[in-house]
């Protein structure tokens, strides 16, 4: 599994890039690179924004790992570390002065993830209507050493998140970082411009 770079939207030219931080963006399922990178002109100026493609074909776009339905809260921990493993060794081949994350649903996931397997590499960590895969996993005792910023907003009218994934995150965030965790009254999966005000002031902050 590897994250293909020529589908990689960039919102500045190679040359522009150097001495600067890095802002990686993780779409939803089934979307696709295009559908954060249009919130690059709001999002803060000094970080580099890269968003990036899933790697795996599914549902007319690209996810990171395969959907649950059953609305148990499941997931294969595996593949999505392998997923997570396919953005670091991308990553590795980057040269920025710091890596932040923004992740959205699936998206969400892949960026906590992404805290698990290697917190030192991240400054903080934006999740938006999105989830932990598991209460348990082998790099968060790491993690809870270092204990990043992370934002976690979501919806009251978020129907596609499991509410059992919610209170594990909840609980999660808690022990692992140093979470803020936003409510929005009346939103769905989705993002509102309230949100977007919150966590362009937390990147401001921390990114």
């Amino acid at each position: 599994m590897q994250i293909d770079s020529s589908a990689v939207l960039w919102s500045a030219p190679e040359r522009e890039r150097a001495g600067r931080p890095l802002l990686v963006l993780l779409h939803g399922y089934g979307s696709h690179e295009g559908d954060l990178f249009a919130m690059a002109p709001g999002l803060p100026l000094e970080p580099v924004i890269a968003s990036l493609r899933a790697p795996i074909p599914e549902n007319g776009g690209f996810s990171w790992f395969p959907i649950n339905l059953s609305g148990d809260g499941r997931h294969n921990v595996e593949l999505v570390d392998d997923a997570a493993r396919a953005v670091l060794s991308w990553l590795d081949d980057q040269q920025f002065t710091s890596v932040s994350l923004l992740g959205f649903s699936q998206g969400a996931a892949m960026a906590l993830q992404l805290l698990r397997l290697a917190p030192e590499r991240f400054t903080c960590a934006v999740a938006l209507s999105g989830f932990v895969v598991s209460a348990e996993h082998s790099g968060d005792a790491a993690l809870t050493s270092i204990r990043p910023p992370v934002f976690w907003g979501r919806g009251t009218d978020d129907a596609v998140i499991p509410a059992v994934n919610i209170e594990r995150t909840e609980t999660w965030l808690v022990d692992h970082t140093r979470a803020e965790s936003h409510i929005y009254e009346g939103l769905a999966h989705s993002i509102s411009t309230d949100e977007l005000n919150d966590f362009v002031s937390f990147l401001g902050t921390h990114a």
